[in-house]
């Protein structure tokens, strides 16, 4: 079996139609998770970075819409991370919609597996092709986070509001992000991160 399965992420509220979805994918050689919802399918990303989502539009808490948009302007790092919307909206609006959002693909239900895998296959190539190498600094998700609102003007006290944390724990990732940035302050950080294309203010 094959270690280094390419990690898919389905974000999809029919429980059902995931589980086909997941179970299909997986025997055709990837590593598949997934999610009901839009955020669910957040939090999915934002921890496990996968190398591709296939994500439903009609969702509940969180449109797939909502989702794509929610993700572009976290953080440019999943800039380069195809993803394809599931949908029964066979209709060109919703199709423009999302290609505008920066949706890579379109994949309508009941799914063509043969067509799914070949799309997946496509798109995993061509970022294998065109991902320059990861900068040298590697940010945790709350690390990011964390800085991604500072850079907004919040302080440590608001961004723990924002994030269900404690001010102490929102500093402890702001120094840790810091040293990792080779920086004195919180500004350079912000403005580092920035400039090297890590968070996306």
């Amino acid at each position: 079996m094959n270690d280094a399965r390419r990690k898919i992420l389905c974000i999809e509220d029919d429980a059902e139609t995931a589980a086909l979805i997941a179970e299909e994918l997986f025997e055709r050689g990837f590593a598949v998770s997934t999610a009901h919802d839009g955020q669910q399918g957040l939090a999915a990303i934002l921890r496990d970075t996968p190398d591709l989502v296939l994500c439903d539009v009609s969702m509940p808490v969180m449109t797939g819409f909502e989702l794509l948009e929610k993700i572009t302007s976290l953080a440019p790092r999943f800039a380069d991370m195809p993803f394809v919307f599931l949908t029964a909206l066979a209709q060109r609006e919703a199709e423009l919609k999302g290609r505008r959002l920066g949706a890579d693909d379109y994949v309508t239900k009941p799914v063509d597996f043969d067509i799914l895998t070949s799309i997946v296959e496509a798109r995993l190539a061509r970022v294998a092709r065109t991902r320059p190498g990861l900068p040298a600094v590697q940010l945790s998700d709350r690390e990011v986070e964390t800085l991604v609102w500072s850079a907004r003007g919040k302080t440590s006290g608001e961004i723990a509001i924002i994030l269900g944390l404690s001010k102490r724990t929102v500093d402890f990732h702001i120094d840790n992000a810091r040293q990792k940035l080779g920086v004195a302050t919180r500004i350079e950080a912000v403005v580092k991160a920035a400039s090297a294309g890590i968070i996306k203010p």
